[in-house]
């Protein structure tokens, strides 16, 4: 008995910052800020600076590195935190670090 830690929706390990310390932090340096929305959601909206890997893709870790500097942290978002959580652990299992915004970008567009 004890070995049952199967934690399918836990943030464990994944750092995140709120929508309002992600725009302090845009005003105030470049980072690395990636949306892992599909094109369809990204052509409605999408923070000026984002670059973009669709989660939903594939080989999304092979694009996401592709387009990504492993010596500068990462901030990912989503439509509302869900995938980019995902997308953090793929990405942080490769050696970035990462920061998941919360309540992504249906957050930052209320505040914003």
């Amino acid at each position: 008995m004890g070995f049952f830690f199967i934690n399918c929706n836990s943030q464990e390990d994944v750092k995140s910052v709120s929508t309002q310390e992600l725009k302090e932090l845009l005003s105030k340096e470049k980072v690395q800020l990636m949306d892992v929305r599909t094109p369809a959601e990204i052509n409605e909206g999408a923070i000026e600076t984002a670059t973009f890997a669709n989660y939903f893709d594939a080989d999304f870790k092979e694009k996401a590195s592709k387009k990504l500097d492993k010596s500068k942290p990462v901030y990912l978002y989503c439509r509302s935190g869900k995938r980019s959580v995902k997308a953090s652990k793929i990405l942080k299992e490769n050696g970035y670090e990462v920061y998941n915004v919360l309540g992504g970008y249906n957050k930052w567009k209320q505040e914003n």
